[in-house]
């Protein structure tokens, strides 16, 4: 019989705060974080949750990936964070798509500047990819299955995904997961304003046909699962279960996705059958949507083409449309926003969707949230991440309500 996997602690940096409250709550409020064209997380201050020379030895993304570890383990394990497993049965896979960028820039500046000897013996670890899943794991105690995940804009949803099958196989009984990106600098806001995939109007409005381009964000999403009845028997409070994981490449184009939605559409559809579910049961879509002309487009297809007649009945929002793109934290930040959502039992909305585009005819939560369901039994959502490379993954997430 497979393990089931819970969620007991949620937490978030985001442009519309710190922790995962003001996310669903501003979020749900139909309110936006993004300002002069970027989702910053204006509101993050390292040094009000580290010392010093904590907030030296790590990257901006580390240090987000910090904070919303601290609140996700708070939440779940209480306040002061006692483990109530074996350490080596707990683990931590913190996803990223590039890195610490920030501290990659600076370095390369004193070495251009001042010299070889001026770039800090720190470099490496700033930057390295794992830097964050290494950070959490230390800060915690967690010595079970550790590293990081990078594949692009899928990142996050590989990242919980990974940390889902290690749980069903019985090599931990909890694990902390997630993922972080701050790469709001001077080469990649030049680099993907140059491919032109993002914004030249700063705003993010996925599905309308005004949209052109994502805006870049940063930010960190964390949580901790554990296997059902482990979780069950100490007592702790369920916010929601992973029921589903999908995952295909579209072998496509490396920035490109696939103009039918075709590898898309099977993630979803692979997600549902691990989650042992049909479209019929669904009942609200996270999009991926990032506000460009060709993923809108093609994610539009692939939900029509996974979902088939239910498609037009589904509640479709994007996150994206609050926050910008968070790129490797992105598909962790949404999980967060999904299950709150559920929680709640109302879809958020798609804040600034107000014109329609010829083929893109699904119900986008236009103008303010809506409610997902009648009733009082769970609710069943998924969560699309779609990444440069042609990464496609998908979760499926419910209620326990």
């Amino acid at each position: 019989m497979t393990r089931r996997v819970v969620i007991t602690g949620v937490g978030a940096v985001t442009p519309l705060g710190i922790g995962s409250d003001p996310l669903i709550d501003r979020w749900m409020a139909g309110e936006v974080g993004i300002a002069d064209g970027y989702g910053r997380c204006l509101d993050f201050e390292p040094t009000d949750f580290m010392s010093k020379k904590e907030v030296r030895r790590a990257d901006r993304f580390t240090q987000m990936a910090i904070v919303a570890g601290d609140e996700a383990i708070r939440q779940a394990f209480g306040d002061e964070g006692e483990l109530p497993y074996d350490r080596y049965k707990v683990g931590c896979v913190i996803a990223t798509g590039i890195g610490g960028l920030v501290s990659l820039e600076r370095e390369q500046e004193k070495l251009i500047t001042k010299g070889p000897k001026a770039v800090s013996p720190l470099a490496v670890p700033l930057m390295m990819g794992n830097a964050a899943a290494a950070a959490v794991s230390m800060r915690h105690g967690l010595q079970g299955h550790t590293y990081a995940v990078s594949s692009a804009c899928a990142a996050g949803n590989n990242g919980i995904g990974d940390a889902v099958r290690i749980i069903q196989a019985g090599d931990a009984d909890a694990m902390v997961t997630g993922g972080a990106e701050a790469c709001i600098t001077g080469v990649a806001t030049s680099a993907f304003a140059a491919m032109e995939a993002t914004s030249a109007s700063g705003i993010s409005r996925p599905f309308d046909a005004r949209r052109d381009g994502f805006v870049m964000g940063e930010g960190a999403g964390v949580l901790v699962l554990e296997e059902k009845e482990a979780a069950e028997k100490r007592g702790a409070t369920i916010l929601g279960e992973v029921t589903g994981y999908g995952v295909t490449a579209d072998a496509h184009h490396l920035t490109a996705p696939q103009p039918e939605g075709e590898a898309a559409a099977k993630a979803i559809q692979f997600a549902l059958e691990d989650a042992g579910i049909s479209a019929v049961d669904v009942d609200y879509v996270n999009a991926h949507g990032t506000s460009t002309p060709l993923n809108d487009a093609a994610e539009t297809k692939a939900i029509k083409a996974a979902l088939g007649e239910r498609a037009s009945d589904i509640p479709v929002s994007s996150t994206k449309s609050a926050i910008g793109h968070l790129l490797g934290a992105a598909g962790a930040v949404e999980a967060i926003a999904t299950i709150e959502a559920l929680r709640r039992r109302e879809a958020p909305p798609t804040v600034g969707y107000e014109q329609p585009e010829e083929g893109l005819d699904l119900d986008y939560v236009e103008g303010s949230a809506k409610p997902i369901v009648d009733g009082d039994g769970p609710v069943v959502a998924i969560s699309n991440s779609f990444g440069f490379g042609g990464h496609n993954a998908v979760l499926v997430l419910s209620s326990v309500n």
